[in-house]
């Protein structure tokens, strides 16, 4: 994979103004776990390795437990995450795969019971956030930090 442009460069109003939208909703209170769980699983879904390198570095720097990154994908079926976290990774869910869920109301229903709407405006802004974010490393083909090239790409 060969990188294709580098936004920073190209538009650095644009990224700049996306860079002052992650230091509000960085600020805005969620728990930096929660934080972090959602934009890693949001990258996830959306395949985005770049993302995923990024904030799984950064949960771990923060504490966030190997095991639940491991289990991240499969979520519902692991005791590892609270009701709080449940109810974010299924808004997460829903709205990162929107034009497939629209949104179900029992999606809200969990959030709404874990979250007050002004928590709910923020989660669901850093939900967007990511995925502005994932759109465009996925296609501009950011690559991610490499320490050790796989053996298997000489082959």
């Amino acid at each position: 994979m060969k990188p294709r442009l580098d936004v920073f460069k190209a538009a650095p109003q644009m990224i700049q103004a996306m860079l002052d939208l992650e230091a509000k909703v960085k600020a805005s209170g969620l728990e930096k776990s929660l934080y972090e769980l959602v934009k890693t699983r949001a990258s996830q879904i959306n395949g985005c390795a770049y993302c995923i390198h990024m904030h799984t570095k950064d949960a771990i720097a923060d504490g966030e437990s190997v095991e639940r990154l491991l289990l991240l994908d499969a979520w519902r079926e692991s005791p590892l995450y609270t009701d709080r976290e449940r109810a974010a990774l299924e808004w997460t869910e829903s709205l990162t795969l929107v034009a497939e869920t629209h949104a179900p109301d029992s999606a809200y229903e969990a959030l709404a019971s874990q979250f007050t709407p002004d928590e709910q405006v923020k989660l669901t802004v850093l939900i967007g956030a990511i995925n502005v974010w994932n759109r465009l490393s996925i296609g501009f083909r950011n690559i991610h930090p490499v320490a050790v090239k796989a053996q298997h790409a000489a082959a």
